[in-house]
């Protein structure tokens, strides 16, 4: 028990130091994220709009997820949609942006940095900015139809597929991000397999297909990974959206709009937060899917 004493308070001796340096980011995890799931996961068993007493559900705000809310085909087809075409889009954009500016030639920083900047935007003015551009009346783009002798376009007043396709367009203003992670991937390709493609007489595309893609397969998976997790919660349209980011016809209305639409709109905090939860399991399962499917994703070490 001595022995045991001594080594613990070694320890504590040795690494305080770090613990307190520490402690603010452990102090905030705790209260600001720990707590509140917690208290999502308590909430989504009761009745409850954050200010009266909570009432007893049971499992019954997940049952009327599935069998009694009528916007949750709307909702749930929405989301499949913008998940299925908007990451291919940012994913396949972002890595050829990085392929053109992956090279040697003088001034290609400043590209780097030009497409970088809209990601320095916050994300809410740049959806006012973008509501603002696509406005039907003063809007810059439809400035520039009207140039043409084009009618005006509704953007994202349409009532069908319509209004997601204007958030495919205005999501490839951020596609800077995704190239800053692409082009340190292709910094760790050895220069030696490119060289010794070319003496075997590999053209670039030879290069691309077989070198490139396959060697920066794992910044591919983790992107993939990443993409689909932010996708899903997807809550944008909030600031550029009509009907509090909902749409027209609820043609913008995504998953996470409506735990946001749920709970702070119509107050209804138990059932918002069972959305939340069942939202959590569909993300965990996929991601438990796509890590157990990724024998495709090459590694280094493997090498």
């Amino acid at each position: 028990m001595n022995k045991l004493s001594l080594k613990i308070k070694k320890t504590i001796k040795n690494s305080y130091t770090g613990w307190l340096f520490n402690l603010p980011l452990a102090i905030g995890l705790a209260v600001f994220t720990f707590v509140p799931v917690v208290i999502s996961l308590y909430d989504s068993f009761f009745q409850y709009d954050g200010l009266n007493v909570r009432v007893w559900a049971g499992l019954g705000n997940y049952a009327r997820i599935f069998t009694k809310d009528r916007d949750m085909n709307k909702v749930v087809i929405n989301t499949l949609v913008y998940t299925a075409v908007s990451i291919p889009i940012n994913l396949v954009a972002s890595y050829f942006l990085a392929l053109l500016v992956n090279n040697t030639m003088k001034g290609v920083t400043a590209y780097r940095v030009f497409y970088y900047l809209p990601c320095m935007i916050p994300a809410v003015a740049g959806g006012l900015l973008w509501a603002d551009m696509f406005d039907g009346t003063y809007g810059v783009f439809n400035k520039i139809l009207g140039f043409f002798g084009l009618g005006p376009y509704r953007f994202f007043r349409y009532e069908d597929m319509r209004a997601l396709l204007s958030v495919f367009i205005m999501n490839l203003w951020g596609v800077g991000g995704g190239m800053i992670l692409w082009i340190s991937a292709f910094k760790n390709i050895g220069k030696h397999y490119y060289e010794a493609a070319k003496l075997d007489g590999a053209n670039a595309w030879h290069r691309l297909v077989h070198i490139t893609v396959p060697m920066s397969s794992a910044m591919i998976f983790y992107n993939i990974i990443t993409s689909v997790i932010g996708t899903l919660q997807y809550n944008g349209t909030l600031t550029f959206g009509s009907r509090n980011g909902r749409g027209e016809e609820n043609a913008l209305y995504m998953y996470a709009v409506k735990i946001y639409y749920e709970a702070f709109e119509r107050g209804k905090i138990g059932y918002a937060s069972a959305l939340a939860w069942i939202m959590l399991v569909v993300i965990a399962v996929i991601t438990a899917v796509m890590f157990k499917t990724s024998s495709w994703v090459f590694y280094a070490e493997e090498n």
